[in-house]
């Protein structure tokens, strides 16, 4: 049987202060020492800083370790992570986000590579109890910059291609052969993909995909992007009428099969153009959907085929997770300079498709001192809902780099520090038991276990 973490609620806050207006940017007041699970202790070996109690195995380590289908280093920039329980084991499908220059490619395997001149993919890496890695193999090879993903209520990885590169582009050392900027099903009972994986999900649009979440109910997939000029969309797919979802189904539907649409929001009878004009936790817009004339974007990128009244655009659209009977979203920062509304270091949205409504959740303000450790955080990329209550999310921003997490009050805490470099962390994500965080640092590329004393974390003093 297959499993995922399960999902607790987040409260609506903001992190800082919410004196955000238009031209201005607002900036943090400093975490809460009490909150999370305490101040991080300094790492000796100078890679991850964790709070007291806690401790972390390398998993998987890009050009150190070895694939046990062939003997392979471990491929670079590791990235979006799921974690299954598969009998005695988690086992992990992990992202690693290659363009083409990175030291280690995800080798090319019979039935599993897409194009052979692409250099991205995936690696399942099979997880003891204990955080020992057990095995690790490719899932899926010859994709694109395989940023992040999200899980299906049937037990698989949709891996994305953040790219619109198509056919004849040179990456690296190779060509690509065919267009990418597509989604991709990849199974945790590694055998399983051979053949399958390797199938791109055309139907659900070629953009510069970032993360997924399915709607277990009515198996409408949730798709953002990450891209400017213009700033990216939030999509839904709606599956074909009599669709029901399992393994393997979606490689079966047309290029054309469902409904691909934007999200556009309005706040009374006011048209919302962008994400950033909203400052306040608890904001709220009324969301309907535009359909996306050229899903496959032949010639016009999909985010560049609406006018700007017609639809609703962000910064950087990132992470997505479904929990609580919706999605939560990531809008990871905004500048004027970009041509944002108003400027800050993070949003954490919550779409409920019954109620057709988008909450802002959680705010970051601008972060003036990112290179000071415990100001505040910026860049939230990738996130997953704890079983202990809150979020964790993944920091991309500027200076020191965290594993940082929400409580369900909305306080920010650092779950963890990057000691080694100042690259981004990644893949967040639960064991089914809830006793392993596993999370990486893109690059060079370390998948780490995380173990301690988890409990509903403090919301401070």
């Amino acid at each position: 049987m297959l499993r995922n973490s399960a999902a607790v609620g987040l409260g609506i806050a903001l992190f800082g202060s919410i004196d955000a207006i238009a031209g201005r940017p607002a900036f943090g007041a400093p975490t809460r020492a009490a909150s999370g699970y305490g101040p991080l202790v300094a790492d000796p070996r100078k890679l991850l800083s964790l709070p007291e109690g806690f401790s972390y195995k390398i998993v998987a380590e890009a050009g150190v370790t070895r694939l046990t289908d062939g003997g392979e280093p471990t491929p670079s920039d590791t990235d979006g992570t799921a974690a299954f329980t598969v009998r005695d084991r988690t086992v992990l499908v992990n992202n690693h986000e290659i363009g083409g220059d990175e030291a280690f490619p995800v080798p090319h395997r019979p039935g599993l590579t897409y194009d052979e001149g692409a250099a991205g993919g995936t690696t399942n890496i099979e997880v003891s109890a204990t955080g020992d890695r057990l095995a690790e193999y490719v899932s899926v090879a010859g994709t694109h910059n395989n940023c992040a993903g999200g899980v299906t209520p049937w037990g698989t990885w949709l891996t994305c291609e953040e790219t619109e590169d198509k056919a004849g582009k040179s990456v690296g050392s190779g060509v690509l052969s065919k267009d990418h900027g597509f989604v991709f099903e990849v199974s945790p009972v590694g055998q399983e993909n051979v053949g399958n994986s390797p199938v791109p999900l055309t139907f659900l649009g070629r953009f510069a995909h970032e993360a997924v979440a399915v709607d277990p109910r009515t198996l409408a997939i949730y798709l953002t992007e990450d891209a400017n000029d213009p700033h990216g969309l939030l999509y839904r797919w709606i599956p074909p009428k009599g669709f029901e979802g399992g393994k393997w189904t979606l490689k079966g539907l047309d290029e054309d099969a469902g409904s691909l649409q934007a999200m556009r929001c309005s706040r009374g009878s006011t048209h919302v153009k962008d994400l950033s004009e909203a400052t306040t936790p608890g904001t709220q817009y009324k969301v309907d959907w535009v359909e996306v004339p050229d899903r496959l974007a032949g010639t016009t990128s999909t985010r560049k085929q609406f006018a700007d009244e017609a639809i609703t655009r962000s910064r950087k659209f990132e992470g997505a997770w479904w929990a609580d009977g919706g999605a939560y979203i990531v809008a990871s920062y905004a500048r004027a300079s970009d041509g944002s509304v108003n400027e800050h270091d993070g949003q954490i949205w919550f779409y409920e498709p019954g109620k057709e409504r988008i909450t802002l959740k959680t705010i970051f303000t601008v972060n003036a001192t990112p290179d000071q450790d415990g100001t505040n955080f910026d860049g939230p990329d990738n996130i997953t809902v704890s079983p202990y209550g809150g979020v964790i999310l993944a920091e991309d921003g500027e200076g020191v780099q965290h594993l940082v997490g929400v409580t369900d009050q909305g306080n920010s805490y650092a779950m963890a520090r990057n000691d080694l470099n100042g690259n981004e962390f990644a893949g967040p994500t639960f064991s089914g038991d809830g006793k392993q965080l596993f999370a990486g640092i893109q690059s060079p590329g370390h998948v780490f276990a995380i173990t301690g004393p988890w409990r509903r974390p403090s919301n401070g003093a």
